[in-house]
């Protein structure tokens, strides 16, 4: 997690929202990303997404199983279920996602018995830390716009 964290931080620095990923295999980071929406201008640039994407190109494989994904924020919808159909064994994620997480918040498809695949999901690791990188990441963009604007916005993260 210490590396996804580091992920994260870069997506911030980057201006992206600071979400970070590796995936590990065999004992070993095989892949790292953070988010990258911004600058590839692309919806599916999520963390988990390209860093799974990049474990399939080191593994020479689709199929992720032996996989763990390290995430710093709960997946989505479109993420977990890329998990799903990459056969990973494993999902540790720091923060939860009350207003997208597909991994125990809103949904739970990491062991829906309607599909194909079912992983293990281990939620909460460094969740502190993590949540606390997207509050400050949010609160400056928040008191930029302000600044930009001279008007209050309200809130965007609750």
């Amino acid at each position: 997690m210490d590396i996804a964290l580091e992920e994260a931080r870069m997506a911030a620095d980057e201006g992206e929202v600071p979400i970070g990923a590796v995936v590990v295999y065999d004992g070993q980071v095989i892949a790292r990303a953070h988010n990258r929406r911004e600058q590839d201008k692309d919806p599916a640039a999520h963390a988990e997404h390209s860093a799974m994407v990049m474990a399939s190109r080191v593994l020479d494989r689709w199929r992720l199983s032996g996989c763990t994904v390290y995430v710093t924020l709960e997946p989505c919808l479109m993420c977990a279920g890329l998990m799903i159909n990459a056969r990973i064994d494993r999902c540790v994620y720091g923060a939860p996602d009350p207003k997208g997480g597909a991994l125990g918040t809103l949904y739970d498809i990491s062991h829906d018995a309607r599909l194909n695949h079912a992983f293990e999901v281990c939620p909460g690791v460094r969740s502190d830390e993590a949540a606390q990188l997207l509050r400050d990441f949010f609160r400056a963009r928040r008191k930029n716009r302000q600044k930009e604007t001279g008007a209050f916005l309200p809130r965007a993260d609750n």
